[in-house]
């Protein structure tokens, strides 16, 4: 009886260990493993060992699965008859019982527990347990070379296919989500190369109007104005490049460059440019493509109606992937003061993005908007007033600043939640 249970409780534990290691070599994130694989250690040897043909670590690891079931389906079910024999006579129903009691045994205690824990902590798994694996995997070598041949062979009689020959390969989404931990294990200094990595990976998922000068901070000037308060204008703002709009900020006819002004023009009119107009829903990889094509820096960005919704520039996309690029005319400061873990003093033009990944406050963002203005004008429908206080889900907004048309800077207070 002892031995009887003894054989059962290994052919589980290793039946759990062989369908743990198939989940986890599945789900793993392959670039942690090929990083782990560039390292002068056994572990490094093993999972290249392992990892040289997936499939047929995956046969190894199904054969074993297969052998622990065929052993513990023996046992169990003469363990099982001798406890119940003496009380059931009916055969069909012995036989019915037995299959019940046993196989949701294993799959409780060898399919779905092991594969969900497995699953969840897949990397760790792989290193701790690739030597066991490394083990079996020369055990069953010629149990799995003989299983991978039938299946090859079959494979090109009947469906005309090769042998397997899929190698272990990282993908976009993977090569995301190791940044993202390695971001996470860095408390407060941030390496500048890895934050430039996961700038490069979510370059491709930015619009336009996430990157652009909004339209209130535009400088422009209209195209009646004349050459002496456009010159004063590039002096006092030190831009090169100044927009020329014809009456209304949403009819932008094209930008003047300050080297234009040493031709000693007439009017502005004789000096204009032409501009780039890209919709905000644009992507800036592809904005940026369409200004390196046509040697262009600038471009007006419009919303949906037509209407003037911001400015882009060359050095505005560049900044989305090394950050921001101060020259000496940068004078903008924004307000961005942490009183404590609690309360905050933040300009409104920061964004959300930019706000949830320095001070982990996971603030609202449902894409409607960009910045933390954005999100309280989002929730009031209108623009609050200097002393308003604002409560939305558990953060609590003091309206410090603001103009007619935005609000400018706020006190923010995390409320604790009940």
């Amino acid at each position: 009886m002892i031995l009887e249970v003894s054989i059962i409780i290994i052919s589980i534990l290793l039946s759990a260990f062989f369908s743990g290691m198939e989940i986890a070599f599945v789900s793993a994130n392959k670039m942690h493993i090929e990083l782990e694989k560039k390292k002068d250690t056994l572990l490094a040897k093993t999972l290249s060992k392992l990892t040289q043909k997936p499939s047929k670590f995956i046969t190894t690891m199904l054969v074993g699965n297969n052998i622990s079931l065929v052993v513990y389906g023996y046992f169990m079910g003469d363990l099982i008859m001798k406890f119940l024999e003496p009380s059931i006579s009916n055969d069909f129903f012995l036989l019915l019982l037995q299959t019940l009691i046993s196989t949701i045994i294993i799959l409780v205690t060898a399919e779905f527990l092991p594969k969900a824990i497995f699953r969840i902590y897949a990397n760790e798994s792989l290193k701790i347990f690739a030597i066991p694996a490394y083990f079996f995997f020369i055990i069953f070598y010629f149990i799995s070379q003989f299983v991978i041949f039938i299946t090859d062979f079959f494979l090109k009689v009947f469906f005309n296919t090769k042998e397997d020959q899929v190698q272990l390969a990282f993908s976009k989404a993977e090569l995301g989500d190791y940044i993202t931990e390695q971001l996470e294990s860095v408390d407060e200094d941030v390496d500048t190369e890895i934050q430039i990595f996961q700038n490069a990976l979510d370059f491709h998922n930015v619009k336009a109007r996430e990157a652009m000068i909004p339209r209130t901070e535009i400088i422009a000037v209209d195209v009646h104005e004349s050459l002496n308060n456009l010159k004063h204008l590039f002096i006092d703002t030190g831009l090169s490049k100044i927009l020329v709009y014809n009456n209304s900020l949403d009819d932008i006819i094209g930008y003047v460059h300050t080297f234009e002004l040493f031709k000693k023009p007439k009017n502005i009119r004789s000096i204009l440019l032409p501009i780039e107009i890209v919709p905000e829903t644009m992507m800036i990889h592809d904005v940026l493509n369409d200004l390196i094509k046509k040697s262009k820096s600038v471009a007006i960005v419009i919303d949906e109606y037509g209407g003037t919704s911001g400015l882009i520039t060359v050095e505005d996309i560049i900044e989305e992937l090394f950050g921001e690029i101060e020259d000496e005319h940068d004078t903008i400061q924004l307000l961005e003061e942490r009183i404590n873990n609690q309360e905050f003093k933040f300009s409104t033009r920061l964004e959300v993005d930019y706000l949830n990944e320095t001070y982990q406050l996971n603030l609202k963002d449902d894409g409607a908007y960009e910045t933390l203005g954005g999100l309280i004008m989002d929730h009031t429908e209108n623009i609050p007033s200097t002393g308003e206080i604002i409560e939305i889900d558990h953060f609590q907004f003091t309206i410090l600043k603001e103009s007619a048309s935005k609000i400018e800077e706020v006190y923010l207070k995390v409320l604790t939640k009940d």
